[in-house]
């Protein structure tokens, strides 16, 4: 795009911002408090715009540079744009059934460790890939797994482990990566919740085999609709690749041909040789791609990221400080012992001796303008999906029995202003003490 019409994008973008998406004032007890939202401004508009004017529609140079961008922030290898944080959850599982793998592929019996209290695509996949879920009870108020029942779930015919970093907040992952190199399993993190945070130092997304991304609106980045798989091995990125584009053994770029320089030579599978390379498949792929106007967006939502994670953390601390006194109504949150988490929510438990169950404080709270949502599914295996899945318990899955009851979360994105915040302190306030 020429520099003057760069410049009328950009001045048009600015007059649509200015016109539809100004923030209104924030008006106590009116104006609602969404659980979490997507900030953006006159430069995502005009990055779409942009895009829309190239009009490539599918993956192209700014799903390049967008994945170039976020493996560099995150400190891996490579990163793969899909079309959801579900759908990279799916990838990044059936990569591993890959019979490119030899003796480590995950083959249908096998058994993949996950919590009872968490979100459903994170599961799905397992069962998608007709593995056998094996499920671990979670710690109250980190609401990750506990590691001794990690440890007490791994059995013969275990081979990975697939968890998320509940509501931003890190599993143990010194322990978690001890015990998958211990027992040669592979570790994928699912990461939706958590971009940005860090565990002994370290980024969140850097300590698995593969780790997941969601870019959907609620996500700490958005591009509407958008995800991402990630991983530091230069083995996996061509299987993920194949299993995100339709299953192909090509890994050619869209719009692309003959990148091998033997497109007309290859010989695979009961194929005649020379069989067109573009059109041979070696997995049992989906076509889950996303497109260059949401990674034109994600390009500029980066720029905004470290702000957005200040954000999320000083919202977090600031509701912790100023809810402590609840202690006898509500059990707080805590991080992981050692982690630095990039809070996506903030979990409360609402006490078994409280005059109100949990859902009359939520439906209290929602009334008076104060967004809320429970955690995920609770305990999943009592979701109605869930209850014939074939699949192994370790314990009695009390915590997260307990959770599915008394358990919210109130938002913490960058959206949520200090006045925002009194607002919602001072309700629950009001009504849990009257």
């Amino acid at each position: 795009m020429d520099e003057s019409l760069k410049l009328k994008v950009e001045s048009l973008a600015q007059e649509i911002f200015e016109s539809q998406h100004q923030t209104s004032t924030f008006v106590p007890g009116k104006t609602p408090i969404p659980v979490t939202g997507k900030l953006f401004g006159p430069e995502e508009i005009a990055a779409a715009m942009t895009a829309s004017g190239d009009f490539w529609l599918t993956a192209g140079p700014f799903t390049e540079e967008f994945e170039r961008t976020l493996a560099r922030r995150v400190g891996v290898r490579h990163a793969l744009m899909v079309n959801s944080g579900s759908s990279a959850n799916l990838v990044a599982l059936s990569a591993l059934t890959s019979k490119k793998l030899g003796d480590r592929r995950l083959v249908p019996g096998d058994e993949v460790i996950t919590v009872a209290a968490g979100f459903p695509t994170t599961v799905a996949p397992i069962i998608q890939n007709n593995l056998i879920p094996v499920f671990v009870d979670v710690d109250l108020s980190t609401y990750v797994a506990n590691i001794d029942q990690v440890e007490a779930a791994i059995g013969p015919r275990t081979k990975a482990i697939m968890m998320a970093h509940t509501l931003g907040n890190p599993f143990n992952l010194s322990k978690v990566k001890e015990l998958a190199r211990k027992h040669d399993l592979w570790l994928i993190e699912d990461n939706c919740d958590g971009l940005g945070g860090t565990y002994e130092g370290q980024n969140l997304g850097t300590f698995g085999d593969i780790s997941t991304l969601s870019f959907y609106p609620a996500h700490h980045i958005t591009t509407g609709e958008g995800g991402a798989v990630l991983t530091k091995k230069a083995s996996l990125k061509p299987i993920i690749e194949s299993i995100r584009d339709w299953g192909r053994d090509c890994w050619c770029a869209p719009g692309k041909d003959n990148t091998c320089l033997k497109r007309y030579e290859w010989q695979l599978g009961e194929l005649p040789e020379g069989y067109d390379h573009k059109y041979t498949y070696s997995h049992l792929g989906y076509n889950l791609k996303s497109g260059d106007i949401q990674a034109a967006i994600g390009i500029e939502q980066l720029k905004r990221l470290d702000c957005f994670i200040q954000k999320r953390k000083e919202n977090w601390s600031y509701l912790r400080k100023s809810l402590a006194e609840l202690d006898d109504y509500l059990i707080l949150p805590e991080p992981t012992q050692g982690s630095d988490p990039s809070w996506f929510g903030f979990a409360l438990y609402l006490r078994e001796n409280s005059k109100l169950d949990r859902n009359q404080l939520v439906q209290l709270l929602n009334e008076k303008g104060v967004g809320t949502r429970l955690l995920f599914a609770g305990n999943i295996l009592r979701q109605p999906a869930f209850i014939d899945v074939k699949r192994r318990v370790v314990g009695n899955l009390e915590n997260s029995d307990r959770i599915m009851n008394q358990v919210f979360w109130i938002g913490t994105w960058p959206g949520i202003s200090c006045s925002m915040l009194d607002y919602v302190i001072n309700t629950l306030k009001e009504c849990l003490k009257s």
